[in-house]
């Protein structure tokens, strides 16, 4: 378990870890936290870009977080292969046996994974894809 503040200001890492304390992921602008375990309260205050991942299994992650300016969204595809390949490299390099098992029941595991998601993030991307969307219609218009 790592101790508190864990991936505050974090911009641009990728992580995986088995637990946290107090104000995970507070003012985290960027990169991917994957919780594989409790964590402390205010989790996500002042998170505004990234986002972040954290196995239930309790049902009580709520009630830790700060929901002033992120959403509890669910998983897409991207989200699923992202979170089978990260949690599959740290179960590799570490030989976890939190990783191994969650892997040993990964469709199931898979429901009780939270998606943290900033709001104002989420915003930007919908827009960029729109973007691309558009860009990509006006190219084959135009041939």
């Amino acid at each position: 378990m790592a101790g508190e503040r864990f991936c505050v200001r974090n911009s641009g890492a990728k992580v995986v870890v088995e637990g946290i304390g107090d104000h995970g992921c507070e003012y985290m602008t960027g990169g991917v936290a994957i919780v594989l375990g409790q964590t402390g309260r205010n989790f996500a205050a002042g998170m505004s870009g990234g986002v972040a991942y954290v196995w239930d299994q309790f049902g009580d992650f709520e009630t830790k977080l700060n929901p002033e300016l992120v959403d509890l969204d669910p998983l897409d595809d991207e989200d699923i292969a992202l979170l089978k390949e990260m949690i599959s490299k740290h179960h590799t390099l570490t030989g976890s046996t939190v990783a191994e098992t969650f892997l040993s029941n990964v469709e199931e595991n898979l429901n009780a994974i939270v998606k943290v998601m900033p709001r104002d993030y989420k915003a930007v991307l919908e827009q960029r894809k729109q973007e691309a969307a558009n860009k990509e219609e006006v190219e084959a218009v135009n041939g």
